[in-house]
Parts: C-alpha cells; structure tokens; sequence
C-alpha cells in the first residue's frame, strides 16, 4: 500500500499570515514624541503632587522663626531640634496613643458595619433596601457644623462624652455611608454562584460571608479601611468638641492646641504637620497593594 504524503507548499504560509487579524494600534506602537509627552505629563503631575509635602517637611528643619520667609538659608543650619521641642514639650505619645485606639476602633467597627450592610443590599431583597441606600447617601449631605450639636446632645445622654466609644461611633457614623456604598458596588462584583456554592457546601449565610465573600472583597476592604483611617486619624472637629480632658485629645487636637500657643512659629507647624502625617502615609504604604487590585479588579470586572 502506497501512503502519499503531502507536502507543504510556499502558498501555505501566506495564506495563515493573510489570515491573521491586522495588529491593531495600541500602546505598544505609541510614537517616540507621544511616549516623551506623556512621561513629561506625569512627571510633572507628580512634582505639583509632591512639592507642598516636600517643602513642608523642608520647613521643619529650619531653626529660626522667620526661616519660612528665607527657605534657602535652611541648607546651611537644618537641625531636626524642632522635632524634639515638640515631642518633649507635649504629651504627643499620649495623644498618639488615642489616636491610635481611636483610628483603629473607627477602622474596625466601621468595615464590619459597611461591609455587612454592603453585602445585605447586594445579596438580599428585602423591604426598603433600594431606600436604605438613599438613605445612607443622603447623611453624608449634613455639614459638620450641622452635626455636631445634636450629636453632642446625643453622646451627653447616653454619657460618651469625653470617651473613646463615643468618638469611635461619630467616627462611624461618618465612614458607613460611604464604605457601604463602596463596597456594594463591590459586591456586585462578586458572582452569585460563588454564595450558592456555599450554601450547598452548608455554611450559613453569615459563614458563607465571613468564609467565601469578605477574602474575594479584601482590596474593596482595604479602600474602606483606609478611608475610615484617615477619617479619624486627622478629624479636628468632632475630637476637640467631644474629648474635653486633654490627656483624651487625639494628636491632631492635641498638637493643635501645642501651636495655638505659639502660632507664629512656623517651623513648629511645619513639624506637626510631618508627624501627624507620617503614621497616615506608613498605613497607605502598608495597604497600597490591596488598593492597586481593588483598583485594578474593580476595572476588569465591570
């Protein structure tokens, strides 16, 4: 028996390289000038961004008063004494402290709230969930000065003033609105099969969230969590009007008053102002990661 055997022709590869799609243009055949525009653009961007941070940070280091109004003399004399005035002559650790319980709290409780009232609207259909929201959103429309007397008022009766519970709820009240809406948009995300799976594996409703749901959700929690940090980690407000006892204050009230009584001393200002951002930027930098795929995901998937 004869096998015959064919043999590729010449016309063969041409006709697969006719048939494959035109490449399309995209970022990768972006021209030279596009590519050094669009650098320069970001560049930019990011030394407008930076600039008020840097020049603040530099400020501090000057050892004068009126140093601010000759920034160039700081080269010659920077000194980090500025620094030690300020936590050596203020009860910053205390401060600190506070904050760090109050921040925390706000971060805890407001995630666990946001994330459960997140997850009922985007899961169930129950009576007003569609209002719920509305609702929710509308709060976030009162000003601050609106808030605070009746808030006061509030936190007196139920005797939370000048106490970390009762600032941690402000605290919460505040963050939950928005962090809810967040993360049920982020939930939507999330496909329905995955609670079905659950169920039929016997988790209970409240398992299949806390096992299945909230580790699928980690970077729409990590954005809520950050957003609710910095809510109660720099707020003024609230925490000079609730906390009356000073060894109470949180560290922006705290060094608040601290510059009150030397308001004319710029690179005193300056220093706060670094100290109180640095634990803000070492959280960002702690969760910037799950921020980036809560970014990136959020993007993919809708």
């Amino acid at each position: 028996m004869t096998v015959t055997t064919e043999r590729p022709t010449a016309e063969a590869p041409a006709a697969a390289r006719a048939a494959r799609p035109a490449k399309v243009r995209g970022r990768e055949e972006r021209s030279p000038l596009a590519t050094v525009l669009s650098h320069a653009a970001l560049i930019g961007a990011s030394l407008i961004a930076l600039f008020p941070v840097v020049y603040i940070a530099y400020i501090s280091l000057g050892p004068d008063d009126m140093d601010y109004l000759h920034p160039g003399d700081i080269f010659g004399k920077a000194t980090l004494a500025n620094y030690g005035k300020v936590l050596n002559n203020t009860d910053f650790f205390t401060w600190f402290g506070n904050s760090v319980i109050i921040a925390a709290g706000t971060t805890v409780f407001g995630v666990i709230v946001a994330a459960s009232t997140g997850y009922a609207v985007s899961r169930m259909r129950f009576a007003g969930y569609k209002q719920l929201m509305w609702v929710l959103l509308v709060t976030q429309m009162f000003p601050i000065a609106v808030l605070i007397v009746p808030m006061y008022y509030i936190l007196s009766s139920l005797q939370l003033l000048d106490s970390y519970v009762g600032l941690i709820l402000v605290y919460s009240g505040t963050t939950v609105p928005y962090c809810a809406w967040l993360l049920k948009g982020y939930f939507d995300t999330i496909p329905q099969e995955i609670d079905e799976a659950g169920r039929v594996d016997g988790l209970s409703p409240i398992g299949t969230f806390w096992r299945l749901i909230l580790p699928l959700a980690r970077p729409g929690l990590a954005v809520a969590a950050f957003y609710s940090f910095l809510t109660a980690w720099a707020e003024v407000a609230y925490a000079s009007t609730f906390m009356l006892s000073s060894d109470k204050y949180t560290l922006a009230v705290g060094l608040q008053s601290f510059i009150s009584e030397h308001d004319h001393q710029w690179q005193l200002m300056a220093t706060t102002s670094v100290l109180i951002a640095l634990p803000a930027a070492l959280v960002f930098y702690l969760v910037q990661r799950h921020l980036v795929t809560g970014l990136t995901a959020g993007a993919a998937k809708s």
